[in-house]
């Protein structure tokens, strides 16, 4: 078997509800691995994601740790036997893996959630405002590795899943660059907030008790809820978070950051006039 010398994001996820999977049932990794036919360090490498698993072997799996879900099993198989190659391949070894394991999951999304509070999220960002805040960086990037963040930035915009935007007025109102720059990246999201799979919605400042500054997340739904992700920035990338408990917090800080929000046509309209006024 020829392990993985960088599993991706995904595949290491497969992993993780696997061992979720096998510690529900109450068994060890020796336990799990004579069950199977095969070896402890086998199963820990199906595990953490340096070992892919057959549909078969999967199958396996989760009759003996009695998972009788068959949405969810589907779900793992989907991913267990995926050969997509997908375009951020071509950045490996060039970026950050963070980078690559965002563009694939935004790519098998099936729906979209963010909240941004300070900037215009990079799905939306125009390339001269996704240049400025990559410049923003200390330490400074070399000119060759900011153009490239900025092109891998404008191939992830290819979205294809709804996806839903709130975005807090600072956001909108935050010069990263210059006032022509702010004013096309305002043109290009009341351009996108048209598209049928997008939704923009506003939080003005003119409101009372908002308390939820820090919510900013990207929240991705997988083909069943357990598979769905939170993604935060942290200083170095992004952090995947996926724990069922937080998952549900996440899911509440949405809808309750969206219930404060603009209807989306008034949104548009909140936009239109701050591009007016630059």
């Amino acid at each position: 078997m020829v392990l993985r010398r960088e599993p991706t994001a995904r595949q290491m996820r497969l992993g993780v509800e696997l061992r979720r999977l096998r510690e529900a049932a109450g068994l060890t990794a020796i336990e799990a691995a004579a069950l199977l036919g095969t070896n402890r360090v086998q199963i820990s490498q199906i595990e953490s994601g340096l070992a892919g698993v057959s549909e078969q072997r999967l199958r396996r799996l989760a009759s003996h740790y009695a998972c009788t879900d068959e949405e969810f099993i589907t779900a793992l198989i989907a991913v267990a036997t995926d050969r997509t190659r997908g375009w951020w391949e071509e950045y490996r070894g060039s970026l950050p893996t963070s980078f690559l394991d965002l563009a694939e999951l935004e790519h098998h999304a099936a729906h979209l959630h963010e909240v941004a509070i300070l900037y215009v999220p990079g799905l939306l960002q125009t390339e001269d405002y996704a240049r400025a805040v990559f410049s923003s960086r200390v330490p400074e990037l070399a000119h060759e590795e900011l153009e490239l963040r900025v092109r891998h930035r404008m191939r992830r915009q290819q979205i294809v899943a709804p996806y839903e935007l709130v975005i807090h007025e600072a956001a909108l109102r935050i010069r990263v660059s210059d006032r022509a720059t702010s004013r096309a990246q305002l043109t290009k999201l009341l351009e996108l907030s048209e598209a049928e799979n997008i939704t923009v919605r506003v939080i003005p400042f003119d409101l009372d008790a908002f308390s939820r500054a820090a919510s900013t997340m990207k929240y991705a739904s997988g083909p069943v809820p357990k598979l769905d992700t939170v993604v935060r920035d942290v200083p170095h990338g992004s952090a995947f978070i996926d724990s069922e408990a937080q998952l549900s917090a996440f899911r509440t800080r949405f809808r309750k950051v969206e219930a404060v929000s603009l209807e989306p046509e008034r949104s548009r309209d909140f936009i239109n006039q701050l591009a007016k006024e630059l």
